[in-house]
């Protein structure tokens, strides 16, 4: 059901993906659905918290900035709604966060996981500090690349975007000692 849920999600958007399509690709019925999940929104954040659970479980800890910023910096949907269901669902995800329901804990679960991680890449005393600082501002990319769409940075060259904020993080994490 998250498989199908996650397909959908991504190819249309949170709006545009609706439970019954869910259940149809997933080959139960949507009693089924909302009886494991309670509501769409609630389906939603299982999928994104999954989805990013999956990328911390596969992903080298000294390769998640890169792996963050190559969902980040992909092809960013257009005004009207069509494009890359990656950026969809990152808006989406972005516009719920301070919801206060499930998916708005689902999100500040994944948040902790990926602070973290981010914090094995440093050895400083404050690692968890400079680990919160890190995910919030790939978090603010994102929400300035994808939700606000502020030029130049969502017309920015991906690679460079990249480079950037590597090195930046980089010195963050791994930085002089204070």
């Amino acid at each position: 059901m998250l498989t199908a849920a996650r397909e959908l999600f991504a190819e249309r958007g949170y709006e545009r993906a609706t439970v019954r399509d869910i259940a149809a690709r997933a080959g139960v019925n949507q009693a089924l659905l909302f009886r494991h999940f309670g509501s769409k929104r609630a389906l939603f954040g299982e999928a994104v918290a999954h989805s990013g659970l999956e990328q911390l479980r596969t992903t080298p800890p000294d390769r998640l900035v890169e792996a963050v910023l190559a969902g980040l910096l992909a092809p960013q949907p257009g005004r009207e709604g069509h494009g890359d269901g990656a950026g969809r669902s990152l808006e989406t995800l972005l516009r719920s966060v301070g919801a206060q329901d499930e998916v708005s804990a689902a999100i500040a679960s994944l948040g902790a996981d990926y602070a973290r991680v981010l914090a094995t890449l440093s050895d400083t005393e404050d690692r968890a500090l400079r680990a919160d600082l890190a995910l919030a501002w790939l978090l603010g990319i994102g929400l300035m690349r994808v939700v606000i769409r502020k030029r130049p940075l969502a017309e920015a060259d991906p690679a460079e975007v990249e480079r950037l904020v590597t090195a930046a993080l980089a010195h963050l994490l791994e930085g002089p000692h204070t």
